[in-house]
């Protein structure tokens, strides 16, 4: 599957995953940072968000493989990954299933471990959201408000719609909400139990469980080669919370 992608800088190639409901544009500043210190940076729509192409196959494995494509078709050459949650476990598997491409792999607040389901009420208030009767954005907050109360949730769900095109004047939302809802349980599934020697960073939120002192068995089998540094005053948005930080953790490691 060819994916949607924005491209930022020169040098060494960066590719960029962003989580659930994400898209590319949610990393731009810090894109533009690392393309403005040495690296070709790609930040790329997985399938079924942002400008990528829709499909009823929605795993890890399938997402690895579109990373495999676009790191062939772009002709790049020890690339580094990086991927935030949901885009950390693509990270991973593609550094599974494909030992010997990546030069580093960063991920950031995630474990290769199974996770309880835990955006059932998300998709409930997505699913909610009917554009066949609602005709402005505000009009769709108010409905996400009934389920959602935290705002920064809201505003980043809110910024996946869009008008589609045809002259018929009706929103929808960038990403494949039916595949999402019924393929959901295959995103917090665990991570291929295989190994790879390559050279790995795991960044850690602060404030955040995602990343359990347990879970650093889990990730040692998979990626022995790994070191873990925690960002101080950071939820799991680490990138969106602590930029600064964000940046220079990582620029220390692929640096």
């Amino acid at each position: 599957m060819k994916l949607a992608y924005r491209k930022y800088g020169e040098g060494q190639p960066l590719l960029i995953l962003h989580g659930l409901f994400g898209q590319s544009d949610n990393w731009n500043t810090l894109a533009k940072r690392f393309g403005d210190n040495g690296f070709e940076v790609y930040t790329i729509d997985q399938r079924n968000h942002g400008l990528s192409p829709h499909s009823s196959e929605w795993n890890y494995d399938a997402m690895a493989s579109d990373v495999r494509e676009f790191i062939d078709e772009h002709q790049l050459e020890h690339p580094i990954l990086i991927g935030h949650s949901m885009g950390g476990k693509t990270a991973m598997t593609f550094a599974l299933n494909y030992d010997g491409i990546l030069d580093k792999l960063v991920v950031s607040d995630i474990a290769p471990i199974a996770y309880p389901a835990h955006h059932n009420e998300v998709i409930k208030a997505l699913k909610s959201v009917n554009f066949d009767l609602l005709k402005t954005r505000k009009e769709a907050e108010e409905v996400l408000s009934q389920y959602i109360s935290d705002f920064g949730t809201k505003q980043f769900l809110l910024k996946n719609i869009y008008w589609e095109q045809g002259g018929n004047e009706r929103m929808n939302w960038r990403f494949n909400l039916a595949v999402i809802a019924d393929e959901y349980s295959e995103i917090m599934s665990e991570v291929v139990n295989k190994s790879s020697r390559v050279k790995s960073l795991f960044v850690k939120g602060e404030k955040s469980n995602y990343i359990s002192n347990e879970d650093t068995y889990e990730i040692s089998i998979r990626f022995p080669n790994y070191e873990l540094v925690t960002i101080p005053n950071s939820g799991h948005w680490i990138h969106a919370e602590q930029p600064d930080l964000f940046y220079n953790e990582v620029m220390k490691f692929i640096k």
